[in-house]
């Protein structure tokens, strides 16, 4: 049986964060985790694909969902496009 600082060791090595360093709002806090998440995902998918485990359209089409869905949690944030370019 796995007890509990092992399973949270473990999660740290396969999800590791980073400490955040932006301004301190919840609503960039929560942006950084998710963005923190997709990174993490993205990669995971990429290497299953260079792997040969997953077909690069698969890849692409799971890419291109986790992106959205970060699209749409920093739209639902209301957080700025601050520095992009229009």
């Amino acid at each position: 049986m796995v007890d509990k600082e092992d399973r949270q060791a473990k999660e740290a090595f396969l999800y590791p964060q980073s400490s955040y360093y932006g301004q301190i709002k919840p609503e960039n806090i929560v942006f950084n985790a998710n963005l923190q998440e997709f990174a993490q995902r993205v990669s995971y998918i990429c290497n299953l694909e260079t792997a040969g485990k997953i077909k690069s359209v698969e890849a692409y089409q799971q890419i291109k969902s986790l992106w959205k869905q970060l699209r749409r949690s920093k739209e639902q944030l209301g957080i700025e496009n601050s520095g992009e370019q229009k």
